[in-house]
């Protein structure tokens, strides 16, 4: 019976550490779950985000290249204008 008991007192306390631990590392899987899932969150909003600001440069993109944006520019900007068809010559081979 003493050697049973003896066992026990050093089980025991042995068991109760383990025990501990385990909870220990429960808790802390648990708290790094939250925080991925927290920072996961934040991603997603900086995506959405991103695929708003994507969207509006297309149409950005999509408005400075109409033809009458072109047309404009190149005469305003850069004197060019449209020629009489009477001066266009075609030549062919």
């Amino acid at each position: 019976m003493s050697g049973a008991r003896r066992t026990l007192l050093v089980l025991l306390p042995l068991l109760w550490c383990a025990v501990l631990a385990s909870a220990a590392g429960a808790i802390y899987a648990k708290y790094r779950a939250r925080s991925l899932f927290v920072q996961l969150d934040h991603l997603d909003e900086a995506r959405d985000a991103l695929d708003d600001e994507w969207g509006r440069l297309q149409l950005e993109q999509g408005a400075w290249s109409t033809n009458a944006l072109v047309e404009r520019v190149a005469t305003e900007r850069l004197h060019m204008s449209t020629p009489d068809p009477r001066a266009i010559v075609i030549l062919t081979p």
